[in-house]
């Protein structure tokens, strides 16, 4: 049998911004991000592609120039990778709040999904998904949970909208630093509340793990309260329930570690810790706990995604800049993607 060659393997770029900003911990440039990415490999496999934030640090000169996605494209496909999930940058508006600042969040999630179809024209992006999230808090949110859970939707709806004339798909991000996603509950009843066939769920196997353990929403906690990190079994029924639940609107998936704890640096605000996928601390079997978002509850393969990424933000400038850390998440993907993809003819 020939070795599985799907879902095509992604490291994410936006690690390289996320947290970082101050004079310890400068902005890791973009093209470096892209040597280290394609200059590892481990036993003949490279990863196959990027997945990258619509951030001017990174990307400005790129996104505010006519020419702009067909050099960007030129540029990654000179290293051999393609291009695949995006993220919007909602953050310059809110999907709550002043009417100004919930139509700059639609227009952004605009910008983003025309600078997408450019580079789907210019042939380095054949798959992916634009992300988001609320761009609020969950301090804010509780403020006035239906209200505002049904202000977000309205706001989710109209970016759908535009998303759908782009033939794009939006995913929001299992992350509980954002308000009206910060749990298991609140996501689902966010897309239930926004109820458009484009609109989903970003699964992280770092942020999202924090949902088991009720961060930031104590009551939609899945493991009890007396959980002790050496019952393996707990946990694995915990991530069964909790998998079962997001599945059905997962429309992009991310490989991480996390040790339990929560983490943030600079601007961000804390959320589930990456960590190393050689991280002694690490509470999750990364192969084996990826099968829960790629496999069915019947244990067949969905084949959902035609990439999955690594997401590893907030790692030190020294860690990042060592290839060894990339050589080890490739290994970390490999292993997932042996033990739960799938060859076909590309």
């Amino acid at each position: 049998m020939p070795e599985n060659n799907y879902p095509k393997l992604h490291n994410a770029t936006w690690p390289g911004i996320v947290g970082k900003g101050s004079d310890s911990e400068p902005i890791i440039p973009f093209d470096t991000l892209l040597e280290k990415t394609a200059a590892a490999e481990v036993n003949g496999v490279k990863f196959d592609g990027v997945d990258i934030g619509l951030f001017d640090d990174h990307l400005g000169s790129y996104l505010h120039s006519e020419d702009g996605a067909a050099r960007l494209a030129d540029k990654v496909r000179g290293y051999n990778l393609e291009i695949g999930s995006l993220v919007a940058n909602v953050w310059a508006g809110s999907a709550l709040g002043a009417k100004e600042s919930r139509d700059v969040f639609v227009e952004q999630v605009r910008n983003a999904c025309v600078f997408g179809q450019k580079l789907r024209e210019a042939g380095v992006r054949n798959g992916g998904v634009i992300r988001i999230d609320s761009a609020v808090s969950p301090e804010v949110w509780a403020k006035d949970p239906a209200a505002n859970t049904k202000q977000i939707a309205e706001t989710f709806r109209k970016a759908c909208d535009v998303a759908a004339d782009f033939g794009e798909k939006l995913a929001a991000e299992g992350e509980i630093c954002w308000g009206g996603m910060q749990s298991w509950k609140t996501m689902i009843d966010t897309m239930e509340a926004v109820d458009r066939p484009n609109m989903g769920f970003q699964a992280d196997m770092s942020h999202t793990f924090l949902y088991l353990l009720g961060y930031n929403s104590p009551e939609d906690r899945i493991l009890p309260l007396d959980f002790q990190w050496s019952d393996r079994a707990a946990l694995e029924e915990g991530l069964k329930t909790m998998t079962a639940k997001l599945r059905p609107w997962t429309f992009d998936f991310h490989v991480a570690q996390n040790d339990g704890t929560v983490h943030g640096t600079g601007s961000h605000d804390k959320t589930g810790r990456h960590c190393l996928a050689t991280d002694p601390n690490g509470k999750l079997d990364i192969t084996h706990d990826a099968g829960y978002w790629l496999r069915n509850e019947n244990g067949e393969l969905t084949k959902a995604f035609r990439h999955i990424c690594w997401d590893g933000c907030m790692f030190p400038n020294s860690v990042m800049g060592n290839q060894q850390t990339w050589n080890d998440i490739l290994a970390a993907m490999v292993k997932v993607r042996q033990a739960h993809g799938w060859y076909q003819e590309s």
